[in-house]
């Protein structure tokens, strides 16, 4: 089973937790990402192409299925404005085996800062507001998945 949701919506990381695991699987990794609230940050807005950030993280998902033996994968993705501490991104990836679930999530967390269309806009207490440029270290995680 692979779900993939974009969403502008809070994710309640506990439904999604239960929900991924009703199959109930050898083994489970996850990692949720949340927005930090670093140097006055007041809110982060992620502005995305609807149809091509969905597809985007739709064909990683897939790719990583392909990949590793995946019984059940979540991704989840918030959109729009969020303020520190929400949650922005969450990955549930099980298989029979650990190995597999941790590569699974690793590797998706690694790509989708590269390979997926979604523009991050930080707000700061000051007046500030800057977009934020791709780190050159995300380049290089995701190149080490070929």
């Amino acid at each position: 089973m692979i779900r993939v949701l974009v969403q502008p919506a809070a994710i309640d990381v506990t439904a999604e937790f239960d929900l991924h695991d009703a199959g109930g699987h050898g083994a489970s990794a996850s990692f949720i990402g949340r927005v930090r609230g670093d140097d006055g940050l007041t809110e982060l807005f992620l502005e995305h192409h609807p149809a091509m950030t969905e597809a985007g993280l739709a064909a990683l998902a897939h790719a990583a299925a392909d990949r590793w033996k995946l019984s059940a994968l979540t991704l989840i993705h918030r959109v729009g404005a969020m303020a520190p501490g929400d949650t922005i991104v969450l990955v549930l990836a099980s298989s029979a085996h650990r190995a597999e679930a941790l590569a699974a999530c690793e590797f998706l967390i690694d790509r989708l800062k590269t390979d997926v269309m979604l523009w991050k806009r930080e707000s700061f207490a000051d007046g500030r507001v800057a977009w934020v440029e791709e780190r050159e270290g995300d380049q290089r995680r995701a190149e080490r998945w070929g």
